[in-house]
């Protein structure tokens, strides 16, 4: 169904799954507050501890200017995303926007990526919390983890939500400390902040690509769209605020350690904000800064294991997964069979595979899925909220830029990833018509 052409006069937040008002659906309880600090949560996880270094050696001193250009991208899908979910406020963010807007293809095709892509993440955030917590039982630290995370969310969002209050305190209490560490321990040089002949084209774009994923969890919110009260107000409101907060914590974070390190130190760092804190004359600040990275890590998995739950409930509805996961618990609320599913299957990759190091094609697939969120924004009417012309334009170019910008190896591993859902689909399909 292509819903460009329905009456303006219609509802203007229809449900697409209208038996999420029975007694069995989700419940709105979250207000902009809590869908800030989700989306937070989401942001601000470990990526920001351990994505400058790698954007670093891409983009050289043009990493302020690589930042900038990831946050203007995220800027336009994060308002493709808030317009959409505030039309259509249902569980499954761009795979309901697709489906509706575009076709069942292209909706399908962006949920496959997302649970696909973002359940690599998942287990990638519990090895990151198992590395940083006990490195020498890194595995099954990452497993407890996750064990625990999916009892959180499974007795219900508000419970998740208050969880992530305290981890979002904690880490930009943290990011706060090492921020005033570099600038006030005397080995700042502003000079370290100017860009030099190393930047590239390329490169910032790369560097782009790798410190975009620093900002794309605000698709929670847009994921949680059946459990947000007035989304019509609420989700157009949290996103931008979400994004935004983020934004000035990572342009003051990537400043301060760039002005101590230096582009070519800050690239060799492995620990970068953990070195800065360092070299700034602040050793009792490396432990806690490395608890911080694990605390963000397990706040970015929480809120990972409730987006992709969500779409994965949203796919199932449609019988693109096991109907069986479409289940939602009487007593809490929640789409706990999807919860499990998502849960079990993290914990597995956990136990057994290191896939920090193989989830390229995570970063290629969710720029797809951020690619048809831009796609269906562009055919709203203004009737239905549709935002400035140019915004879902430079989203999806953007998009596009940065996915095919990531390394060879990614752009190989996410397109066969995205294929091997498209053949997917097309069997379901023709056994379907059989």
């Amino acid at each position: 169904m292509n819903a460009a052409a329905a009456d303006p006069g219609s509802d203007p937040n229809p449900d697409p799954n209208p038996a999420n008002t029975s007694g069995l659906g989700l419940k709105r309880r979250l207000g902009v507050f809590d869908a800030v600090v989700i989306g937070l949560g989401s942001m601000l996880g470990a990526g920001i501890f351990a994505a400058l270094g790698p954007a670093a050696g891409a983009a050289g001193s043009a990493l302020l200017p690589a930042l900038a250009l990831a946050a203007l991208v995220a800027y336009c899908n994060a308002t493709s995303s808030a317009r959409l979910a505030a039309r259509y406020p249902a569980s499954g963010g761009t795979y309901v926007y697709g489906r509706e807007r575009l076709g069942d293809f292209w909706g399908y095709l962006a949920g496959w990526g997302f649970v696909v892509g973002k359940t690599a993440s998942c287990a990638a955030m519990a090895l990151t919390v198992g590395t940083y917590a006990w490195p020498g039982q890194a595995h099954a630290v990452a497993v407890a983890a996750v064990v625990v995370l999916t009892a959180v969310d499974y007795t219900g969002v508000q419970k998740s939500a208050r969880l992530t209050r305290a981890i979002v305190a904690a880490v930009l209490a943290v990011l706060a400390a090492v921020v005033t560490a570099c600038l006030t321990g005397g080995t700042a040089e502003a000079g370290r902040l100017h860009i030099a002949a190393d930047a590239g084209a390329g490169g910032v774009l790369q560097a782009a690509g790798l410190l975009f994923f620093a900002f794309a969890g605000y698709a929670r919110i847009a994921t949680l769209g059946e459990e947000v009260r007035d989304p019509a107000r609420t989700i157009p409101r949290a996103i931008p605020l979400a994004l935004g907060i983020t934004l000035v914590v990572y342009a003051a974070v990537a400043a301060a350690a760039l002005s101590v390190l230096g582009p070519d130190r800050l690239a060799e760092a492995t620990a970068p904000l953990a070195e800065a804190a360092r070299l700034s004359g602040a050793p009792a600040l490396v432990p806690v800064v490395r608890a911080g990275a694990a605390v963000a890590a397990l706040g970015s998995l929480l809120a990972l294991i409730l987006g992709v739950s969500r779409t994965t409930l949203a796919m199932a509805r449609d019988r693109h997964l096991p109907h069986a996961l479409a289940a939602v618990h009487p007593r809490f609320a929640v789409p706990h069979r999807a919860e499990l599913a998502v849960g079990a299957v993290v914990a597995v990759l956990a136990a057994t595979v290191d896939v920090r190091g193989a989830i390229g094609f995570s970063s290629f697939a969710v720029l797809a899925y951020y690619a048809i969120a831009n796609a269906a924004a562009w055919t709203l009417t203004p009737e239905e909220g549709r935002p400035p012309r140019p915004v879902p334009v430079i989203g999806l170019t953007g998009c596009a830029a940065l996915a095919f910008a990531l390394p060879v190896t990614s752009v190989v591993a996410g397109a066969a990833v995205l294929a091997t859902g498209a053949a997917a689909y097309g069997l379901r399909r023709s056994v379907s018509r059989a």
